[in-house]
């Protein structure tokens, strides 16, 4: 591990404004994906900015119905609050769902939106990987690539975004709060706050030098039938092959992510629509235009196979 400073930050706006005018500085708070890639040689800060003593921790009502989620609120504690519990169970679900008690403990709401991709060509740094080193090439495109993406690849980059908790934000249509050195706060739509790879795979999202998440929002509750499924190698300690967050109502409308599959959580709001026609129509309009490897092409059958397990767990619950 190479050296590095340390300070510990005071507030927000504090924090915000250290990281923009410290060349190479992180933020840390659970650092249960920081500290592992530091070890490794991947991320390389020459400043580490503690925010965990600021007044990030706490879940609140909002004044139009839904739930405020500070950004250091950790995973365990979000998924056991009676609110998730009550009106975002997909939340909840999905976050038992994403790792161990030991790591849930320690993990944050923004630190589980910006975990980086467990591609084995990122983690390998004798490998050429665009996200870990521009302009480097990408070893997945003619490697092992069973893991990878299936829809909103590029030529410079196939690897997935791990997060569990995303997927289901994305389904719930979550809004991102920041705030800036300046002080000024933003909203960032989840839809629009991670990135596709394009020819910048290593810009994972939207966010600017020294921006500091410091909520999640959920809008209010929807209702529905709300279920989490995720496929993978081994019952726990894995990340997803394939997972479906799913909404349904009483109609039969309802919302679909997927996880797994793409650089930023999946959902296309046109294969919304067609949860009524069933798993295949769905499918086909989540990904239209996908690109696969004669590693990862069973993954197409496996997102019509998990959504179509999903929607009949949902069938029952509703009968």
């Amino acid at each position: 591990m190479r050296p590095f400073t340390y300070e510990r930050a005071e507030s927000p706006q504090a924090a915000a404004a250290a990281a923009a005018k410290t060349p190479n500085a992180r933020f840390i708070a659970g650092g249960t994906n920081l500290l592992d890639l530091m070890k490794i040689d991947i991320e390389q800060p020459a400043h580490l900015i503690d925010v965990n003593g600021l007044d990030l921790a706490r879940i609140e009502g909002t004044d139009d119905g839904g739930v405020r989620i500070g950004a250091l609120v950790r995973n365990t504690d979000l998924a056991a609050d009676a609110r998730i519990r009550r009106d975002y169970p997909l939340l909840s679900r999905a976050l038992l769902a994403g790792a161990s008690g030991q790591l849930r403990n320690k993990a944050t709401t923004a630190g589980n939106l910006l975990q980086r991709t467990r591609c084995p060509y990122f983690y390998d740094t004798n490998q050429a990987c665009n996200k870990r080193l521009p302009g480097s090439g990408c070893a997945a495109l003619g490697g092992f690539s069973r893991s990878h993406a299936v829809v909103g690849g590029s030529k410079a980059c196939i690897a997935v975004h791990p997060s569990d908790m995303a997927v289901a934000m994305r389904a719930l249509d979550a809004t991102v709060e920041t705030v800036k050195p300046d002080g000024s706060v933003r909203r960032i739509p989840i839809a629009d706050f991670h990135t596709l790879p394009g020819n910048t795979p290593h810009i994972e999202n939207v966010l600017t030098k020294g921006e500091l998440i410091t909520a999640v929002t959920l809008p209010k509750p929807i209702g529905g039938h709300q279920l989490y499924h995720k496929v993978r190698d081994r019952a726990s300690y894995a990340f997803a092959l394939v997972s479906v967050a799913l909404v349904v109502q009483a109609n039969g409308s309802g919302r679909v992510a997927l996880g797994g599959v793409a650089h930023k959580p999946w959902r296309v709001e046109a294969a919304d629509a067609e949860l009524p026609k069933g798993a295949k129509a769905v499918a086909a309009r989540l990904l239209a235009g996908a690109q696969t490897t004669d590693d990862n092409a069973f993954k197409l059958t496996l997102v019509e196979r998990t959504l179509a397990a999903t929607l009949a767990e949902a069938k029952e619950r509703t009968a």
